[in-house]
């Protein structure tokens, strides 16, 4: 298990030790873990629209309205459009260089999840989409699970809007929390991450540590084995990216 316990819950790691569990909790990038050990989250309880904008840095402020300004719209994407999103989200990978997965799967979410807990914004300048997210809504949480922008006009900053249209959503929900999901636990303006760790930090959100991975090893030495070759087959991709280039 990956909870949504934050490190610092001594009382939840001592339940779970407690029961036999151990805690691996010293992962810090995103190939560590299967779900992101460090977040943002903004807590949306108790503030209007504009005290949350308010408290966004002003770099971020900026920005929002710039993407305004220059003719970007943010339009509500059905199933059909997720092809239309499903190719930023290759382009994307292949810029960031992280690995993509299938239209299917993404259409096999929407089925599952849609309308009720989960969303695809879309960001247009004229008549040709340039970003788009996907949301999760479930409970008192909004999360923003994917994101994918073009190559091109990204100085129009529909990331920005894309982000700010999501948080009016999740307040009008009448949400507690907008989890803005994953960045690198090295904060490092040198770490090939950092741009992602300052544009989420840039809404004002606050910096989280999930407790990590909680598991039972029944069978220690297979499960040696497969850790072993869950790096060996993530160093060989590495390596193989690197060729294709």
């Amino acid at each position: 298990m990956e909870p949504d316990v934050e490190k610092s819950d001594t009382e939840f790691r001592k339940i779970v030790e407690d029961l036999g569990f151990k805690i691996k909790d010293d992962s810090k990038d995103f190939k560590d873990e299967i779900q992101p050990r460090f977040v943002f989250q903004l807590d949306l309880r108790g503030k209007t629209k504009d005290q949350i904008f308010s408290e966004f840095q002003s770099k971020t402020r900026y920005n929002v309205r710039l993407a305004g300004r220059k003719g970007v719209v943010i339009k509500e994407g059905t199933r059909d459009d997720l092809k239309v999103f499903h190719d930023i989200m290759v382009e994307t990978g292949k810029r960031d260089n992280f690995l993509i997965r299938s239209l299917s799967y993404f259409e096999k979410m929407y089925d599952e999840l849609a309308p009720e807990h989960m969303k695809l914004l879309l960001a247009y300048h004229g008549d040709r989409a340039i970003a788009g997210i996907i949301p999760i809504m479930y409970g008192n949480k909004v999360w923003y699970l994917y994101g994918a922008s073009s190559n091109t006009d990204r100085n129009l900053m529909p990331n920005y809007l894309l982000q700010w249209t999501m948080i009016q959503e999740a307040i009008d929900r009448g949400a507690d929390m907008y989890d803005f999901r994953g960045v690198s636990g090295v904060v490092d303006e040198n770490h090939p991450q950092y741009g992602l760790y300052r544009f989420k930090k840039g809404f004002n959100a606050r910096f989280v540590e999930f407790i990590g991975e909680v598991y039972i090893p029944y069978k220690p030495l297979k499960y040696k084995l497969y850790k072993f070759s869950e790096k060996a087959f993530r160093t060989l991709r590495g390596i193989k990216k690197k060729f294709m280039k």
